[in-house]
């Protein structure tokens, strides 16, 4: 099943199998509304009032390296960024940042493992499934929210 949530990066497909999120999809244009977790997690992610998600995730698919390049997403602390040569480097291959790249892309739920967290060296930004233009309004989002919390 295929959720539709209205997102200020668009519309988001939010796919289900029983109460396990298995997909986010951007641009979703069909789909069901409906209550689940995962729909009031996103909520309070983009009103600034959750720093992690809880729901249950399946990551399925996806080469061993790719999986590795997952986990290693998923660790990334909310409104903190890492480099893709700096996950390589982490996995035991510092020339894999463009592997890692690749990765990042087929992350079948963005968002929630948050891959746009994943940036060029020196912090450029660079590739996003979602298009920059979601990934900076992401980074913006994490930035400003991790600045309030520190600063009061």
């Amino acid at each position: 099943m295929q959720l539709v949530v209205e997102s200020p990066i668009g519309p988001l497909g939010i796919v289900l199998d029983g109460d396990v999120v298995v997909g986010v999809r951007f641009g979703a244009t069909h789909g069901e509304s409906g209550e689940h977790p995962a729909v009031a997690e996103l909520a309070a992610y983009f009103a600034g009032t959750l720093t992690d998600f809880t729901v249950p995730v399946e990551l399925r698919g996806g080469s061993h390296f790719e999986r590795a390049v997952w986990d290693q997403i998923a660790a990334i602390p909310y409104g903190e960024m890492v480099t893709y040569g700096a996950i390589a480097t982490a996995l035991g291959d510092p020339g894999a940042a463009r592997a890692v790249g690749t990765a990042c892309n087929h992350n079948p739920v963005p968002v929630i493992v948050p891959c746009h967290r994943v940036v060029g060296a020196g912090a450029k930004l660079v590739g996003f499934g979602g298009g920059l233009p979601r990934k900076r309004q992401l980074l913006e989002l994490e930035a400003r929210v991790a600045l309030e919390r520190a600063w009061g």
